[in-house]
């Protein structure tokens, strides 16, 4: 019993050692992010104030409005829903066809060809950022919708999310629906994509994160103030208005927002999504 105990004990403050660590990981990453926010409802002087009031007494809701008076924020929004809704769902029909591929059917040069897809992961975007401009500009893709989606709707980390997934469904599944005269596409969409739901959840929020935050390629590619997305937009309005930080952000909480409530309706499959995918290499 006292051998039993002394384990016990040690399970108890290895428990309490992490949960504190967990604790004050989240205190570090969220404190920041609590700053913002409480900064843009106060003034200038108050945000520099020492020591910081993180509870204002009179929040200034006015500088939300101030912000969208001073730069067609409303136009960067609707461009960022646009090009980052566009983007994602192009990237999840395309990535979970090739995965459902490199999962379920063996054909020559299948390891060989999903090993060239993953290397292209190790390629920074600023070695390709030339070509791929030349290649735009070349296809009369400059300033338009199209070339902002097109040319990054697709990576090599979806496929390899989506087939890591995708191989953990029991094969089972789809040799009971061929007997029954399934086809190929009928697997596809009617047992892999319903059973495949938390990866594309997971998978969809990635995506839509990296191009709602994208700000290298648009700003290369875009030159009409109509078509800036919002992560351009901030960047120009803090060059433009440097001095008036409550405004800028006021316009930087607002641009967290959509992405902080998509991601609090979708956790859970967020979560499933990445551990099961995980579970088998």
């Amino acid at each position: 019993m006292t051998e039993l105990g002394a384990v016990v004990r040690r399970s108890t403050i290895s428990g309490a050692i992490a949960q504190a660590a967990l604790v004050l990981g989240a205190v570090v990453m969220v404190l920041p992010l609590l700053w913002v926010v409480s900064a843009s409802l106060q003034s200038r002087s108050d945000i520099f104030a020492v020591p910081f009031d993180w509870v204002p007494d009179r929040p200034r809701l006015t500088n939300y409005t101030d912000a969208f008076q001073a730069a067609p924020f409303t136009t960067y929004f609707l461009n960022s829903f646009l090009v980052a809704g566009t983007a994602t769902l192009i990237h999840l029909a395309i990535t979970s066809l090739a995965a459902f591929g490199f999962a379920h059917y063996r054909f020559p040069g299948r390891n060989l060809l999903f090993l060239l897809i993953l290397s292209t992961m190790m390629i920074p975007f600023q070695v390709v950022m030339v070509p791929l401009y030349l290649e735009v500009r070349d296809l009369g893709w400059l300033n338009t919708y199209v070339g902002l989606i097109i040319p990054t709707a697709v990576t090599a980390l979806g496929v390899f999310l989506m087939r890591q997934f995708m191989q953990t469904i029991p094969r089972d599944y789809f040799d009971a629906a061929r007997i029954d005269g399934a086809s190929d596409l009928q697997l596809f969409y009617r047992i892999a994509l319903p059973l495949s739901r938390p990866a594309f959840v997971a998978l969809g929020i990635f995506i839509y994160l990296e191009q709602w935050n994208s700000l290298i390629w648009p700003l290369i590619i875009v030159t009409d103030t109509r078509l800036r997305p919002l992560a351009v937009g901030l960047s120009e309005f803090q060059t433009q208005y440097g001095t008036d930080y409550e405004l800028l952000l006021a316009a930087s909480t607002a641009s967290v927002l959509p992405i902080v409530l998509l991601f609090l309706v979708l956790r859970r499959n967020f979560v499933r999504g990445l551990t099961i995918g995980t579970s088998k290499g």
